[in-house]
């Protein structure tokens, strides 16, 4: 038979789930402000906001996907409401934009 003290340090560290394995609600909510900072000045659109929630792709992949709307800027398109799917790289903490009012 083991010692009780063993069996009660076992029985802690079943119970006990370690921290650093899920990120804060903070840094989730620093990540999403971030992600529609980035991707609303990717996107070139006027009064740009964000469509719908975040696509996180698993950190393998490494990217976060953004719908974001707004309004095409260009003087021809006369304030035309627009889509752009946004391509946030979680590594270099970049945007890229492009079109997508072809989503529905």
């Amino acid at each position: 038979m083991r010692p009780p003290h063993i069996l009660l340090l076992a029985l802690a560290f079943a119970t006990t789930s370690p921290p650093a394995l899920a990120s804060s609600a903070n840094a989730w909510a620093a990540h999403k402000l971030e992600v529609v900072s980035q991707c609303s000045q990717a996107s070139g659109l006027k009064e740009p906001r964000l469509i719908g929630d975040l696509i996180e792709y698993d950190d393998r992949v490494g990217y976060t996907v953004a719908l974001i709307a707004g309004l095409y800027p260009q003087p021809h398109l006369r304030q035309k409401p627009g889509r752009s799917l946004c391509l946030f790289d979680k590594r270099r903490r970049t945007a890229h934009a492009a079109p997508a009012d072809g989503l529905r």
